[in-house]
């Protein structure tokens, strides 16, 4: 299986068409949340909409699964906490979407919504106890915020994590876990764009402006995740334990560039 994590694109539309382009050379493009920018001149409703329509683009040529963000939360549920119901609407276009799941190859994939409060984050671990009861040979889950106290949520001055994802990392052990939400990790000293808790992978992209977006790489059958990024090139084997510093690549690896195992199939 060959993915695709970003996040954070934050209505940058040159990312999105970027996103377009690519979107064949992969099986799975996971954005993992902060799709819409609150501080921008576009309202939020606009923002959606042409966001929907990038989504549909890339659906017509891979799979793709999103999760929200705290950008993107543009309504309050029955007890009063905010929730992206637009994204939630996208189930509806088949686009897997907050509180779904979903099997790819010999994974399961979890994907959870940003939680603005204690129903929403109970929730959300009601919703990791199912799917543990249904857990495959791999489960991977799709988290806007990188869990607390690592170096994929370091922001170079504090943590931003999210402590209740690193109690449930640490309960389930998930094989990996995408994610986003801190901009600077990768970028920063202490900060990294991948980490390690346990047998659990945890990736953050990290946030760059113009196009590419910083993006991580992953080949499941080869067994390694490479980062892109304006920073450079780093790479990781997922068959060995985590080392640091990460090695510096020159170029992507040879699969980097290949077709994805089922590229003349058609996409579900």
């Amino acid at each position: 299986m060959k993915c695709m994590l970003v996040a954070d694109i934050h209505y940058a539309l040159p990312q999105y068409d970027w996103l377009v382009g690519v979107a064949g050379d992969y099986d799975l493009v996971i954005i993992a949340g902060d799709h819409l920018d609150v501080s921008s001149l576009v309202d939020c409703r606009t923002q959606s909409l042409i966001v929907e329509k990038y989504l549909e683009l890339i659906k017509a040529k891979t799979r793709v699964v999103i999760c929200s963000g705290n950008h993107d939360l543009d309504s309050r549920n029955d007890d009063g906490e905010k929730v992206a119901r637009w994204i939630a609407d996208l189930g509806a276009r088949d686009i897997i979407t907050d509180g779904g799941s979903f099997i790819l190859e010999d994974a399961l994939f979890t994907v959870c919504p940003w939680w603005d409060g204690p129903k929403a984050r109970d929730a959300i671990g009601q919703q990791l106890a199912a799917d543990h009861a249904h857990r495959r040979d791999r489960w991977f889950w799709v988290y806007h915020a990188p869990p607390q106290n690592s170096p994929v949520s370091w922001s170079g001055s504090r943590s931003f994590g999210d402590s209740a994802l690193l109690e449930w990392i640490t309960a389930y052990q998930p094989d990996m876990v995408f994610s986003g939400h801190v901009h600077q990790s990768p970028f920063v000293r202490e900060g990294s764009w991948v980490d390690r808790i346990g047998r659990t992978w945890v990736f953050n992209a990290g946030h760059q402006f113009g196009a590419p977006p910083a993006h991580v790489a992953i080949e499941t059958a080869v067994g390694e995740a490479v980062w892109l990024s304006a920073a450079g090139i780093q790479s990781v084997r997922l068959d060995q334990p985590l080392e640091r510093p990460l090695p510096r690549l020159r170029m992507p690896p040879a699969w980097f560039l290949a077709p994805p195992a089922g590229a003349d199939q058609p996409k579900t």
